[in-house]
């Protein structure tokens, strides 16, 4: 048992960098807005509002469906999501023509995120109190 254990740790080392590299290569687009090394226009109106349409979308999708925990599962990817594009935006807005008004309105989608997904999630807990 203890002779193959360099092998199993090679083997898991291994796996983990094609993981890494699977992950970096798929996400590239995104680590690189991440880093604010993406065109501003394209991160805000891509990414921001029309990747938050979606994730509306298929939110109200799940309410008109009744299904709970699609809803609990939507309200934490949204959160994830708000997070990783508002730090998108403000670093892609660095150095722009309009980083200024990208950045105002960051800070407002910023503080009607954290409202919606707060009511949202308060929406939840009563639906789970009542079953």
């Amino acid at each position: 048992m203890g002779r193959d254990m360099p092998l199993r740790t090679a083997r898991n080392r291994a796996c983990r960098d094609l993981s890494a590299h699977f992950v970096r290569a798929f996400f590239s687009t995104e680590l690189r807005a991440w880093y604010g090394a993406e065109p501003l226009g394209k991160v805000f109106w891509g990414y921001g509002v029309f990747a938050s349409a979606v994730l509306a979308l298929l939110y109200l999708l799940a309410i008109n469906e009744q299904r709970v925990g699609a809803q609990q599962a939507l309200l934490i990817v949204m959160l994830a999501y708000t997070v990783w594009i508002l730090v998108s935006i403000w670093r892609c807005a660095a150095g722009s023509e309009w980083g200024g008004l990208a950045r105002g309105l960051t800070i407002a989608w910023a503080g009607n995120t954290i409202l919606v997904l707060t009511f949202l999630q308060m929406d939840l807990i009563v639906t789970y109190i009542g079953r």
